[in-house]
């Protein structure tokens, strides 16, 4: 096998595997498969993307870029606006537990997650209920 690079260390790919396999995150949600990189049903949904920060350092190693998480609800306006917020804390709650599960080889390594901001209320223009937040995930190849 290939040694992985810095540009190996995707955190999306990293979380995005980590979640969708974490039985937390299905129980929040309602059910599994309910989280992927795209808004689409069953609702409610877990959206995992690349945020628009983070710390790149000095690029040799560890890095710690952000990755957006977003729980969108059905388009008709359920769950509400608290019950998305619990599921989202719930799910970003979930994301830590990747920091002590043991390395997975070919997949880089994740040593810390961490939110850095608030959640945000952001319905889509549509009416679509949706919250948000940002974690810092430090990992390396």
């Amino acid at each position: 096998m290939a040694e992985l690079t810095l540009a190996d260390a995707d955190p999306v790919s990293a979380l995005l595997a980590w979640l969708q396999q974490n039985d937390q995150v299905a129980d929040a949600l309602g059910g599994p498969g309910r989280v992927s990189g795209i808004p689409e049903a069953p609702w409610p949904h877990l959206v995992i993307g690349h945020g628009p920060g983070g710390d790149l350092r000095d690029m040799t190693w560890a890095t710690a870029p952000e990755v957006t998480l977003e729980v969108h609800g059905d388009p008709g306006g359920w769950p509400g606006q608290a019950e998305l917020r619990r599921i989202l804390v719930r799910c970003a709650t979930a994301a830590l537990g990747i920091v002590e599960a043991p390395p997975t080889p070919g997949r880089p390594v994740v040593s810390g997650v961490k939110p850095s901001g608030l959640l945000v209320w952001s319905p889509l223009i549509d009416g679509q209920p949706r919250w948000l937040m940002h974690l810092s995930v430090t990992l390396h190849p």
